[in-house]
């Protein structure tokens, strides 16, 4: 545990996190999360939706769908400048063209071209090899073992430190696996409850919790510290 972990407010263990999920659920709904039609797209949505929007994402996304490329057996072997021109509404395309290439030849090579692969490989070991995988980082590994391969792992993201620091939880700046090891160590290991309570902390982010917080309607309003 390092010394942020420490920081973590002593009230805020795991009776705290599941009421707190328990308020966003009730004014949200199941969330549904992530909106992929296979484990493939949700891989090459978490590729694209790096410092963009989900729309752009969409827009990207059905472009390799119209295109019909949208499979690992046929990306893996496109040429980088075609895969960046199709993938160009997502922003930073020839970079995000290079990071899918890199991420698309590690599940080729592993998965195989339905990704039976990982089947059997476990959790930690995935998250290590995508670790090294050239511009992945660890909220897209995690976005990966989570939503497209259904581990239980819990995503951490720029709405969740903002949001968990606002209600006086978590410091300002603590790690994003202090953060991680936080929610998994004080909530029950459950693959469905991991999926939506990130997706309901999205929403939250989305809907209220911005750089400039619109509170009135929060779910959370009445328990938030409002640090800004």
């Amino acid at each position: 545990m390092t010394e942020k972990t420490s920081q973590i407010n002593a009230a805020a263990g795991s009776e705290t996190l599941l009421r707190i999920y328990g308020r966003l659920l009730r004014h949200f709904g199941p969330r549904h999360w992530w909106p992929g039609e296979s484990s493939f797209e949700v891989c090459v949505g978490a590729v694209l939706t790096q410092n963009t929007n989900w729309k752009n994402v969409e827009r990207a996304i059905a472009n390799l769908k119209d295109a019909g490329v949208l499979k690992l057996s046929v990306m893996h072997l496109m040429e980088h400048h075609e895969l960046a021109e199709l993938i160009r509404p997502a922003g930073y395309f020839r970079l995000k063209a290079r990071r899918l290439k890199a991420l698309l030849d590690y599940l080729y090579e592993v998965g195989g071209k339905k990704l039976e692969g990982f089947n059997s490989r476990p959790t930690d070991k995935i998250r290590k090899e995508l670790l090294d995988v050239w511009g992945v980082g660890p909220e897209t590994a995690d976005s990966i073992l989570l939503y497209a391969l259904g581990r239980p792992v819990f995503v951490v993201d720029a709405y969740t430190k903002r949001i968990f620091y606002r209600l006086g939880l978590t410091p300002k700046d603590m790690e994003y696996e202090d953060m991680r090891a936080y929610f998994e160590s004080n909530l029950p290991d459950k693959l469905k409850l991991f999926n939506d309570y990130h997706a309901q902390i999205v929403a939250t982010g989305n809907n209220f919790c911005s750089p400039k917080p619109k509170c009135d309607g929060c779910p959370l309003e009445d328990i938030c510290e409002k640090r800004l």
